[in-house]
């Protein structure tokens, strides 16, 4: 959690979708691809979506090793929230 939004990786074993997190600020909500930062479905202020992006660009490589340990049902890592 970071200015208000929070981000959540979901426990999906062999999920189909591609590589994506979960946001959620105020009453908004979506899924953003993390390799391309793409809003994948619903919408975020493009305040928060240009933060949210920040934060993947600098934790991308920690997310993908989430993603992995997710898809093989285990417990992701915490990171780091931008500052």
């Amino acid at each position: 959690m970071f200015f208000g939004i929070i981000i959540r990786m979901y426990y999906a074993p062999k999920e189909h979708n591609s590589p994506h997190i979960h946001v959620y600020y105020s009453n908004d909500t979506a899924v953003i691809n993390i390799q391309d930062g793409e809003l994948m479905d619903g919408k975020l202020p493009l305040r928060q979506l240009r933060l949210v992006n920040a934060w993947i660009e600098i934790h991308k490589e920690e997310l993908m090793a989430d993603w992995n340990l997710c898809q093989n049902g285990e417990k992701p890592y915490s990171i780091e929230p931008l500052k």
